[in-house]
C-alpha cells in the first residue's frame, strides 16, 4: 500500500502543485523523515530542493494573480502531467518494466485529472471581476496539496480513500466546469461585441 500511496500522492500533487510536492518530499527525505526508493533519491539533492523552493515561491506568487494564473496553468499542462507520470513510475523503484509503464500511464492520468480540475476551477473563477475568490482558492490549493502529500506519505490508507472520493467528484465536476468555462467565455465575447457595436454606433 505504501508504494501505491506514494505513487498516487506524487502524481496527484504534481497535478496541483508540482514544485511544492517535490520540495516537501525532497526535504523530508533529506532530513531522514521518509525513505524514498533509489529511483527517487535525487529529489533529496540540495540542487533539486533549492530549485524546487525557488519555483514554489514563484508559483505561489504567480498563482495569486487573476488571469495570469490561467496562463500559468496552460503552460504547466506540458510539465505537470509528464512529471506526474515520471514520479509515479519512480515510486515503484526497480520494478518490472510493464508495471512501470502502467504506473506511468496511471500517474499521468491522475496528474492530468488533478490539473484539469484545478485549471478549470480557476478559469471559471477568473470570469468574476473580484480578485478575492482567486486568492482564497489559490491558498486553499496550497494547503490541500501540503496536507494531501503528507497523508500520502504517512497515512496511506486514509489518503487512498480520500483520493477515490476526489476522483468521483472530479468525474462529476469536470464536464460541468468545461461547460461553465465555455459559457462564460461566450458571454464575455458577446458582451464585448455588443459593447464595441454600441461604441461604433455612437461614433457614427
Amino acid at each position: 500500500m505504501e508504494p501505491l500511496s506514494l505513487a498516487a500522492g506524487l502524481s496527484w500533487g504534481s497535478g496541483l502543485r508540482l514544485y511544492l510536492t517535490v520540495l516537501i518530499v525532497g526535504v523530508l527525505q533529506r532530513v531522514g523523515a521518509i525513505h524514498l526508493p533509489d529511483t527517487l533519491s535525487f529529489l533529496a539533492s540540495p540542487w533539486v530542493i533549492g530549485v524546487a523552493a525557488a519555483l514554489t515561491i514563484l508559483e505561489f506568487l504567480a498563482d495569486k494573480i487573476p488571469a495570469f494564473d490561467s496562463l500559468w496553468d496552460a503552460l504547466h499542462t506540458f510539465i505537470r502531467i509528464p512529471a506526474g507520470a515520471l514520479l509515479a513510475a519512480g515510486s515503484l523503484g526497480h520494478a518490472d518494466p510493464a508495471l512501470l509503464t502502467v504506473a506511468a500511464l496511471a500517474g499521468g492520468t491522475l496528474a492530468g485529472t488533478a490539473h484539469l480540475a484545478k485549471a478549470g476551477t480557476r478559469a471559471l473563477i477568473n470570469l468574476s471581476p473580484e480578485p478575492v475568490s482567486n486568492v482564497v482558492t489559490s491558498g486553499a490549493e496550497d494547503g490541500i496539496t501540503f496536507v494531501g502529500v503528507l497523508l500520502a506519505l504517512f497515512v496511506p490508507f486514509l489518503f487512498l480513500i480520500l483520493l477515490a472520493c476526489f476522483l468521483l467528484v472530479a468525474a462529476w465536476a469536470l464536464p460541468r466546469l468545461w461547460r461553465g468555462v465555455q459559457g462564460g467565455f461566450r458571454g464575455m465575447a458577446t458582451h464585448m461585441v455588443s459593447r464595441f457595436g454600441s461604441l461604433r454606433s455612437r461614433h457614427d
